[in-house]
């Protein structure tokens, strides 16, 4: 079952996706499950808003930041359901700055161990990137075309750069850091990159 991220960034993708996490009884409980009738399929979810204590299901104490690298937020934001009231958790104002800045913090400590782009591409990447967006808003089928160029520089790039962290017999842990990425995907990186 795929995890509802709240937040996201470029630089670190999906190996750094941030959530508010839920806490009950101390601990993270399982996805919520909907009874939509029958059918093989049972829809479920581990989004925070969805702990509500309606329909049997769980009802949050507090909140933390989650990333999806397995980090957790030692900081608990408990939830105030004298002032929730009945009403579901989606529609109550809940204040997520706490995990939000949690999370935030961790991809700092992320952002520090990770190598650092060189001055120049950065600035080129930043540049085409808006350049990109504006071609989307006025040009899409321009846009598309050049999304698939980058694409496939990228890819060769990156088969570029892997092989020769293989030459150099770099281990997946410092593949791992220097990205900012997990050491599963550093790892496939890397033996995708042998096998070519």
């Amino acid at each position: 079952m795929p995890v509802e991220w709240d937040w996201w960034t470029v630089d670190f993708g999906d190996a750094h996706a941030g959530a508010a996490g839920v806490l009950v009884g101390g601990s993270e409980p399982a996805p919520v499950y909907f009874d939509v009738g029958s059918g093989p399929d049972v829809p479920s979810t581990t989004h925070w808003s969805a702990y509500d204590g309606r329909a049997r299901r769980p009802r949050a104490e507090a909140l933390r930041a989650v990333c999806a690298c397995g980090w957790r937020g030692a900081a608990e934001y408990p939830l105030d359901w004298e002032t929730i009231g009945d009403q579901p958790l989606y529609e109550a104002d809940v204040d997520l700055s706490g995990p939000l800045a949690d999370w935030s913090a961790h991809l700092s400590v992320v952002r520090d161990k990770a190598v650092p782009l060189p001055e120049p591409l950065a600035a080129l990447l930043a540049a085409m990137a808006g350049h990109l967006t504006a071609t989307a808003e006025d040009a899409p089928l321009a846009a598309l075309r050049a999304a698939g160029v980058l694409e496939r520089l990228a890819a060769r790039a990156g088969r570029t750069a892997a092989r020769a962290l293989c030459d150099g017999d770099t281990s997946a842990e410092a593949v791992a850091t220097a990205l900012g990425t997990t050491r599963s995907k550093a790892q496939f990186l890397l033996l995708t990159a042998r096998d070519r």
